[in-house]
C-alpha cells in the first residue's frame, strides 16, 4: 500500500494489475478441463481474429 493511498484505489490497482499481467483470464480458463481439441480451435479462432483485424 503507498502512503496516502486509500483502500479503493489499493484495490483498483490490484485489478489492473491482474488485468494486465492475464491472471483473471487464465483462471477462468483452468478452473475446467478444456479438450486439447477445444483448446486447439480456441487457438485457431484468435488466429482468425487476428488476421482479419
Amino acid at each position: 500500500m503507498r502512503s496516502g493511498e486509500s483502500v479503493q484505489q489499493m484495490i483498483r490497482r490490484f485489478k489492473k494489475l491482474c488485468e494486465k499481467e492475464g491472471l483473471i483470464r487464465d483462471m477462468k480458463r483452468t478452473s475446467y478441463y478444456e479438450k486439447p481439441s477445444e483448446r486447439e480451435r480456441r487457438r485457431m479462432r484468435k488466429a482468425q481474429r487476428a488476421i482479419r483485424h
